[in-house]
């Protein structure tokens, strides 16, 4: 199967991943990479699953959170989710709305329940931290290929996995991160590890994806996801089960009222 499925990929593609790159093409291959890393992940419609938060401090100290999470696929935009939290006590009923955008700004609310009120994330505070976790607003925004500027930079084996590695250089300029460094496998154009650079080009955060599942015989979902910070030492590790998908959510299942009746 996975060979018939390199088999399927344009001529042009081909041609592109196999020939040596020169300084000129190696943005048109980091591009197409990419493209064909989104366009395989296309016509989910909908999904949900469970994710356990696991925070970690730079003295190994830990705290666990659980959370709902609901997503949707949008006719020419970004996706939208919504992420509810269950437990513990201290956070439970929080919800964080998000709509991804390609080419504008994101939309990402948070609703405080102790507060009673819902609070807007402006665009300048994306790289802020999400609850305390090594993953920013930033971070939790859906992959829209118009969001960057991309360059191939080489291949490379990791963990046993054959890949390509892209640069992804961020176009907006409220973002956390000069470039991204991204670890996507030949065999079906999954993320394997991202490498996240500061504003002053000093690696940041380190994401690693693992244990990946196939769902309705296409769509791959890592079940772990590992965000490592090397300059605070800290890291915060999420574990999704029981994911589903084409559930029939809608639009009413994404508004902002949706974030105080959120259970």
């Amino acid at each position: 199967m996975k060979l018939l499925q390199v088999g399927l990929l344009t001529l042009s593609s081909m041609l592109a991943f196999s020939s040596p790159v020169f300084a000129g093409e190696a943005e048109d291959k980091g591009l197409a990479i990419s493209k064909e890393s989104k366009n395989r992940d296309l016509g989910w419609r909908d999904s949900q699953a469970e994710m356990e938060m696991l925070l970690k401090n730079q003295h190994g100290e830990t705290s666990t959170r659980q959370m709902k999470i609901k997503s949707m696929e949008q006719e020419n935009d970004g996706d939208k989710s919504l992420t509810i939290f269950n437990s513990p006590n201290d956070v439970k009923g929080t919800a964080f709305l998000s709509f991804s955008h390609p080419t504008t700004n994101d939309e990402q609310w948070l609703y405080l329940p102790a507060l009673k009120r819902v609070k807007r994330i402006s665009s300048r505070n994306k790289s802020g931290s999400f609850m305390g976790s090594e993953f920013s607003f930033e971070d939790l925004t859906s992959f829209e290929i118009e969001k960057y500027d991309y360059k191939y930079i080489k291949d490379e084996t990791i963990n046993g996995v054959d890949c390509w590695v892209v640069e992804q250089y961020p176009r907006d300029k409220y973002s956390g991160y000069k470039r991204r460094v991204v670890w996507i496998d030949k065999a079906e154009y999954r993320t394997q590890k991202t490498d996240f650079y500061d504003r002053k080009n000093t690696l940041l955060k380190t994401l690693t994806f693992s244990q990946y599942n196939q769902y309705v015989n296409k769509y791959w979902r890592a079940s772990q996801l590992e965000m490592v910070n090397h300059q605070s030492g800290k890291s915060t590790l999420l574990t999704w089960k029981n994911y589903q998908f084409q559930k029939g959510l809608d639009e009413k299942d994404f508004n902002k009222n949706a974030l105080k009746r959120a259970r």
